[in-house]
C-alpha cells in the first residue's frame, strides 16, 4: 500500500472483530465499553515508523470501527484509546501507550523493556495513580494485517477415539533446538517439527497426539530479562490469536500450518496448551500493551470496592474477566481460529478452573464450559482442563462437565508414591489403575476423562523421580523456594547423576515401571517428551525460564544403549495398550459383571493369587498388586489380562488366581527386551519394582476345570453342567469306561443327574 492516505476512516463494520481483509480494503473493529475515542496507527512493515494515524469513525454496541480503502495484507498497525486515567474507578486509559489488537493474527518487531511500556510512572511515589506520558511505540511489537487463505481440503483430522489417544507433551522450541541434523535457522520452530525425524519418531512410539505447550505470543516478564532468563514455557500471554514469532523461522504463518498437516497426514492430533485466565499484563504495577489500555474495567477481574485492584486467582497478578460477554466472545472466537485456520484438533486449558468461575466461583454450568459444549466446531474438538487454580475452592479434579477431561494430578502422585515404596498406598494404586472412578465416573462421563500421567512439564522429568529426593532450582535465581518441595520422588541411594551400577538399575526399574503403569491404566494416558529415554531437567522441578539446556531435549540420549531400550520398551508397552482393548476400556468398572463364570470383569489379588480381603487392603505393608481384567478382545474372543505389580524392593513370587489358564507373558518390565513367552505352572517371580503382564485366551473347554466321577453303581450315571449360557460350548466328556470326565465352571451352579 502506498504512503498516501484518505483523510479519514469509511464507518465500516462492526463485525468480524479485529483487522480483516475483504479484498479491498481493510476493516478494523475492537470492543471497549468505556472509552472515549479510538485511534489505529498505521506503520512501515518494520513497525518503526508511524506513517499515518486515524479516528475509528463510528461505535455500534461498544464495537469502535472503521474502513481503510485500498489497504491490504501486510499493512502493519496498532491502537491508542482514550478515556479517564481513573485507577480507582477501574480505568486506566493512556493514549501515550500503542496497544496490540487483542485480535491480531501476526505481529511484527521486538518487545524492548522499557518504563516507557507502563501507563504510570514507575518511579513516582503515586505508584500507578500517576500516568506517564512517555510513547510506549519503539518498546512494543506491531499487529500485521494477514490473509488467512490456505487449502486445507486435502487435510484429514484423525479424529482419534479418546478411548485410543495417546498424548505426547513437548515444547515447540525445546524439542529441536539441539537437534544436529536440522538447519540452525529451522532449530525451536515450527519447521523443524514437520521435519521427518520428528514425526517417525512419534510414530514410532505408537503416539496419537501431541501436545504443544504454548504457541500464542508471549512477553518475557522483565524480572527474568534483568536475570539473563526467559519466560520459556510461554504462559505469559500478550495475543490470543497470533503464534510466537520466535516458533517461525520463515515468518510465515503457514509455517505452523504445514506442520500440522503433516502430523495428520502420519495420523498425529495437535492439541495445543492455551492460556485464557491470565495475560501479560500482570497486577496494577505491570506494564498496558493491550487489554488494560483498551478497557481495565470489561477485560479484568477487579475486586469489588477496591477497582484498582485485581482478582488474582491465577497466581498471576490478574484474572481475565469471561463473565463479560465480549470477554467470553474473544476467547471463543480465538479458539474457534486456531480450529479453522490452522485445523487444530484440541485444547489444553491453563487453570480451567479459572475459566469457569463466575461471581459466585467455580461452576460446571459457567458460561465458558457452555458456549464451547453448544458450539458446532469446538464440540468436535479435544477439550482438556487443567483443573485447578490458586484461588477458592480451586481443586476441582473430577468436577467438570461432560466432553472435558482433566489432567489428573492423584494419579501422578498415587502411582508415585507406591513405586516408591511408600506404605498403604496399595487401595488408591487400585483407583488409579482404572480409571480414578470415584473422581470422574458422574454424568456419564467415561474413564478417558482422567488423563493420566507421572510427570509433565511442570515438575520432575520421569528420569528426576527416579534420581532426585530434593529439588535443585538454582538456576532459577529465587533461592530454591520455587517449585514443590514434595515432589513423591527417591534417589534410590545418591543425589543426582552416579556410577553405582546397583543404584543405576533401580532407577532404570523404576522408570519402566512408572512408565509402564501410566499406559496400562483406564484413562488417557500422557507421556513428557524425551521420558521415553531418559530426558532429565538435572534435578530442576520448575525449569519455566530456562530456555537452555536445562530444558531442551538432548535426542543424543535417545542414540544411547540405555535411552534405545527404554525408547523401545515405551513403544512395546503402547502396542499392548493398542492391541488389547481391556487396557483402554470404555467403562468403568466395579467387579459386578460376569464374563465368564468366575470370571468377573476386574478383580484384585495379593502376590499368592488370594483375593484381597478388607484387612490385606487395610495392611500398610502390602506393597504387592495383581489385577485381574476380562472382556471382550479385537476379534470378539474373550482375554483375560493379569498385571502383577512388585512395589517392594526384593522380589517375589507371584501366583495367577484360580481359574487356571494357559498363561503367556506379554511384557516384564524387568526384562524390556523380553519376548512374549509361555508360563509355567502359573507362577512367576516378578523382580523388585517392576510390572508384570499375562495374557490367557480362553476357548472351548479351556474354561471348566476337569472333574474325575467315579460311577456308584454298575451303569455310569452321566453328570452334566448347567452352563449360564445354553450355547456354552464343551459341557461334558466321557472319559474311560465306567468314569465320567466332567468339565464344570469353577462357582457353577450345582450339577444335575442324567440316569
Amino acid at each position: 500500500m502506498a504512503n498516501s492516505f484518505p483523510d479519514k476512516l469509511l464507518p465500516g463494520a462492526a463485525y468480524p472483530l479485529g483487522a480483516n481483509w475483504d479484498g479491498l480494503g481493510v476493516n478494523f473493529a475492537v470492543f471497549s465499553a468505556n472509552a472515549q475515542k479510538i485511534e489505529v496507527c498505521l506503520f512501515d512493515t518494520t513497525g518503526r515508523k508511524e506513517l499515518a494515524r486515524f479516528e475509528l469513525p463510528e461505535c455500534t454496541d461498544e464495537i469502535w470501527h472503521g474502513y481503510l480503502p485500498g489497504a491490504h495484507p501486510g499493512t502493519v498497525y496498532g491502537f491508542r484509546a482514550h478515556g479517564p486515567y481513573a485507577p480507582h474507578q477501574g480505568h486506566r486509559f493512556n493514549p501515550h501507550k500503542l496497544l496490540l489488537d487483542p485480535y491480531a493474527k501476526k505481529l511484527v518487531g521486538q518487545w524492548r523493556w522499557s518504563d516507557a511500556l507502563f501507563g504510570y510512572r514507575v518511579h513516582s511515589n503515586r505508584l500507578d495513580l500517576s500516568m506517564d506520558r512517555r510513547d510506549s511505540a519503539p518498546a512494543t511489537p506491531k499487529c500485521v494485517v494477514t490473509d488467512d487463505a490456505f487449502d486445507w481440503s486435502r487435510d484429514t483430522r484423525p479424529n482419534v477415539p479418546w478411548g485410543e489417544t495417546v498424548i505426547y507433551e513437548t515444547h515447540v522450541r525445546g524439542t529441536s533446538m539441539l537437534r544436529q541434523d536440522i538447519r540452525q535457522h529451522e532449530r525451536g520452530s515450527f519447521a523443524a517439527l514437520s521435519s521427518p525425524w520428528f514425526i517417525e519418531h512419534l510414530q514410532k512410539l505408537g503416539i496419537t497426539a501431541v501436545e504443544f505447550l504454548p504457541v500464542h505470543a508471549f512477553l518475557n516478564d522483565r524480572f527474568l530479562v534483568e536475570r539473563g532468563l526467559k519466560n520459556y514455557w510461554g504462559y505469559n500471554t500478550a495475543g490470543f490469536f497470533a503464534p510466537e514469532p520466535s516458533y517461525l523461522s520463515t515468518n510465515r504463518l503457514n509455517e505452523m500450518r504445514i506442520a500440522v498437516r503433516r502430523l495428520h497426514a502420519a495420523g498425529i492430533e495437535v492439541i495445543l496448551d492455551v492460556v485464557y485466565n491470565h495475560t501479560c499484563e500482570g497486577n496494577e504495577l505491570g506494564p498496558t500493551v493491550s487489554w488494560r489500555g483498551l478497557d481495565n474495567a470489561s477485560y479484568y477481574r477487579l475486586i469489588p470496592g477496591d477497582e484498582r485492584r485485581y482478582i488474582n486467582e491465577t497466581g498471576c497478578g490478574n484474572t481475565v474477566n469471561l463473565s463479560h460477554p465480549r470477554v467470553l466472545q474473544m476467547v471463543m472466537d480465538s479458539l474457534r481460529y486456531w480450529a479453522t485456520a490452522f485445523n487444530i484438533d484440541g485444547f489444553r486449558f491453563d487453570l480451567g478452573v479459572t475459566l469457569g468461575r463466575e461471581g459466585h466461583g467455580f461452576d460446571p454450568g459457567s458460561g465458558f464450559f457452555d458456549a464451547i459444549r453448544q458450539d458446532p466446531i469446538l464440540n468436535t474438538r479435544k477439550m482438556i482442563s487443567e483443573p485447578w487454580d490458586i484461588g477458592p475452592d480451586g481443586y476441582q479434579v473430577g468436577n467438570h462437565p461432560p466432553g472435558f477431561a482433566e489432567w489428573n494430578d492423584k494419579f501422578r502422585d498415587g502411582i508415585r508414591r507406591f513405586w516408591r515404596g511408600d506404605a498403604g498406598v496399595r487401595p488408591d494404586l487400585a483407583a488409579r489403575l482404572t480409571g480414578s472412578a470415584e473422581l470422574f465416573h458422574r454424568r456419564m462421563r467415561k474413564p478417558w476423562a482422567s488423563v493420566n500421567f507421572v510427570a509433565s512439564h511442570d515438575g520432575f522429568t520421569v528420569a528426576d523421580v527416579t534420581s532426585y529426593e530434593q529439588k535443585h532450582n538454582d538456576a532459577n535465581q529465587e533461592g530454591n523456594n520455587d517449585g514443590h518441595n514434595e515432589n513423591c520422588s527417591s534417589n534410590w541411594g545418591e543425589e543426582g547423576p552416579t556410577e553405582d551400577p546397583d543404584i543405576l538399575e533401580t532407577r532404570a526399574r523404576v522408570a519402566r515401571a512408572l512408565i509402564a503403569t501410566n499406559l496400562l491404566s483406564l484413562g488417557t494416558p500422557m507421556l513428557l517428551a524425551g521420558d521415553e529415554f531418559g530426558r532429565t531437567q538435572h534435578g530442576n522441578n520448575n525449569a519455566y525460564c530456562q530456555d537452555n539446556e536445562i530444558s531442551w531435549i538432548d535426542w543424543t540420549q535417545a542414540d544411547s544403549p540405555a535411552g534405545r531400550t527404554m525408547t523401545d520398551f515405551v513403544a512395546r508397552v503402547i502396542a499392548l495398550r493398542k492391541n488389547y482393548p481391556l487396557l483402554r476400556e470404555m467403562r468403568f468398572l466395579h467387579g459386578d459383571r460376569e464374563v465368564l463364570p468366575g470370571l468377573y470383569d476386574v478383580s484384585w489379588f495379593d502376590e499368592r493369587g488370594a483375593a484381597l480381603t478388607i484387612d490385606a487392603w487395610q495392611d500398610p505393608k502390602g506393597r504387592a498388586l495383581t489385577l485381574r481384567r476380562a472382556g471382550p478382545g479385537l476379534n470378539g474372543e474373550v482375554d483375560v489380562i493379569l498385571i502383577m505389580m512388585n512395589g517392594s524392593s526384593e522380589a517375589l513370587n507371584f501366583s495367577a488366581p484360580a481359574p487356571h489358564l494357559e498363561w503367556n507373558v506379554l511384557m516384564d518390565s524387568a526384562v524390556p527386551d523380553s519376548l512374549q513367552c509361555p508360563l509355567i505352572g502359573g507362577e512367576m517371580e516378578v523382580q523388585a519394582h517392576s510390572v508384570a503382564v499375562l495374557l490367557a485366551q480362553p476357548t472351548g473347554d479351556a474354561d471348566w476345570q476337569a472333574v474325575w466321577m467315579a460311577g456308584a453303581h454298575e451303569g455310569p450315571r452321566l453328570l452334566t453342567a448347567l452352563p449360564p449360557d445354553p450355547g456354552t460350548i464343551g459341557a461334558r466328556r466321557t472319559a474311560e469306561p465306567w468314569k465320567v470326565l466332567v468339565l464344570v465352571p469353577e462357582h457353577a451352579p450345582p450339577a444335575k443327574e442324567e440316569n
